[in-house]
């Protein structure tokens, strides 16, 4: 069963979350019930892929010896060496997930969402180097954590200290009526993006491209603005859903869209485009880089360590989606326009070539949105099998 595939699957959790709702209309505490209910929903989704529950369940173990290990670890000792082998071993399940087919023509291990389930365990050894996480983490909550259902497949990437807050927070009968109402509101603008606007484009816009464009430039066109609104509709639809059933859950998930298409530049974009997967990037990927190469003093310019960051972040999220050209290219793609906006930022900080006034708020936004469109066309592939 796949998570938010089916009217069934909503009609399930409805049921099972039904005595959760009655609890907090009662401000009774709900989080027990929920990590049953949590385990129930996880049957229900490998239940018919006994494979991938098989490696779930081994991933699951693997994880969690090695955040549980390195917490203890790191309360005596904190060896470089030590932390970088305990995030390589983290990550180490993914990368073979996503290199296999490539070279083996098979998934050696696979399942519905190892990236972000991954995120989350690599997350957790990060923060206990940095001393964020000093106190043992419970088991049950740690599982609770990692395996948390409605984010289980497409994020969005929740925080540990964050999440903790709020499976530890005594909520009120008035703040679960305010969650539930979110919740809901969230969950049934999730059905207009997705299964409304999402599968409209898809079905009426895209599938009749052959019959709409009058040439092959045309064609391409109209795909390149369709898809992308497509991609944009059904991914914030699926995350509005998540987000949704959690705050049912009395868990305020990360939101994971904020209105990408009015971005004034590149640099905006990403911080309002795939919000949790952009900070996740961020913050264990390029503020590390830049940290190290400082500290190191490897890099005196600080412009040039900053491009050569945005580099590494993106080629690396180009390499995650898969060793595929297009995602490869679109890495490539991200990183290009992302150097070239930091040199020209700095640029204009000194020369102030570019004004900023109403009218080149506007012109940025539409300038921004077609380099976005052009991304997310080579995202899809169609540019090089077209």
């Amino acid at each position: 069963m796949t998570p938010y595939g089916s009217f069934s699957f909503f009609i399930i959790i409805a049921i099972l979350l039904a005595p959760t709702v009655i609890l907090g209309l009662r401000g009774k505490r709900f989080q027990s019930y929920n990590i049953v209910v949590s385990v129930i929903v996880l049957a229900l989704i490998f239940g018919s892929f006994w494979n991938e529950a098989i490696v779930l369940i081994l991933f699951t173990i693997w994880q969690v010896l090695l955040i549980k290990g390195y917490l203890a670890y790191r309360r005596k000792e904190n060896s470089t060496t030590v932390f970088c082998m305990a995030v390589i071993l983290s990550i180490l399940p993914l990368s073979i997930s996503k290199l296999s087919p490539y070279f083996f023509h098979v998934h050696l291990i696979g399942f519905l969402g190892i990236s972000y389930l991954t995120f989350k365990g690599t997350q957790l050894i990060m923060e206990t180097r940095d001393g964020l996480i000093k106190n043992n983490i419970p088991i049950v909550r740690l599982l609770y954590f990692i395996l948390f259902f409605p984010t289980i497949s497409s994020g969005p990437i929740d925080r540990y200290r964050r999440f903790e807050k709020d499976v530890k927070a005594e909520i009120s009968k008035e703040q679960y009526k305010i969650l539930l109402y979110d919740g809901i509101n969230k969950i049934f603008l999730g059905f207009l993006y997705k299964y409304i606007i999402g599968y409209s484009i898809n079905h009426y816009f895209i599938a009749n491209l052959g019959s709409i464009a009058n040439s092959h430039f045309q064609n391409n066109l109209f795909y390149m603005y369709g898809y992308s609104l497509y991609l944009f509709f059904d991914f914030a639809g699926y995350s509005a859903f998540a987000i949704g059933v959690s705050y049912i859950m009395g868990v305020k998930s990360p939101e994971n869209f904020n209105k990408p298409f009015i971005s004034r530049n590149i640099k905006d974009f990403w911080n309002r485009w795939h919000l949790s997967l952009s900070y996740w990037f961020r913050d264990y990927v390029y503020m590390r880089f830049i940290f190290w190469v400082t500290k190191k003093k490897l890099i005196k310019n600080r412009n040039v360590s900053s491009n050569l960051g945005y580099i590494l972040l993106f080629l690396l999220m180009g390499v995650w989606h898969g060793l595929a050209i297009q995602y490869i290219l679109y890495g490539i793609y991200h990183a290009v326009i992302m150097v070239l906006y930091n040199s020209f930022e700095h640029f204009n900080k000194k020369h102030k070539w570019w004004p900023n006034n109403r009218y080149t708020k506007i012109a940025a936004i539409v300038i921004t949105f077609h380099f976005i469109c052009f991304g997310f066309y080579i995202f899809s592939g169609h540019l090089i099998h077209s």
